[in-house]
């Protein structure tokens, strides 16, 4: 009886192993604000990093320091909004038609969305200092990856 078993159950791995390989899903077919980066820069990601830069960290004159931080539930939502929107970006910017076909790109993108999503967390913990952090090293993802693409995008005809 245990014979039989293990012949069907071999039997049915061969015949599945000799079955065609199911075809790929159909591209999808994105429809994208302008097709290029600068625009998704422009009115995407950059409104909602300037958002995130701006209600952290402290300004200090010879009246004081200011505290930039949210200080009440809307400002912090506002704030998780935009690192939403930061994250999302990252997946936005890997589209096929958006991703140069060499170089880091992936890499900076991918940088966006773990990035964007430490930052949300941050703001869900209304936590000045893990939010400070966070927007720095969203600063840094930006700062490398306009190194390489923004000079060489400056640098065309």
């Amino acid at each position: 009886m245990r014979g039989s078993a293990f012949a069907v159950a071999l039997l049915g791995g061969l015949l599945a192993a000799c079955s065609p390989a199911p075809e790929p899903p159909p591209a999808v077919p994105f429809k994208t604000g302008s097709g290029d980066i600068e625009y998704l820069m422009h009115y995407v990601l950059e409104p909602a990093a300037q958002k995130i830069w701006m209600s952290a960290g402290s300004v200090i004159t010879v009246d004081g320091e200011t505290l930039l931080h949210p200080t009440t539930d809307e400002g912090w939502a506002e704030v998780a909004y935009a690192a939403a929107v930061v994250s999302e970006s990252g997946n936005l910017l890997m589209i096929p038609a958006r991703t140069p076909p060499t170089g880091d790109w992936v890499e900076y993108s991918q940088g966006l969305v773990v990035t964007g999503q430490s930052v949300l967390a941050a703001a869900q913990a209304k936590d000045p200092d893990a939010l400070f952090e966070t927007g720095g090293h969203l600063y840094n993802v930006c700062v490398a990856c306009h190194q390489i693409y923004l000079r060489e995008a400056q640098a065309q005809p």
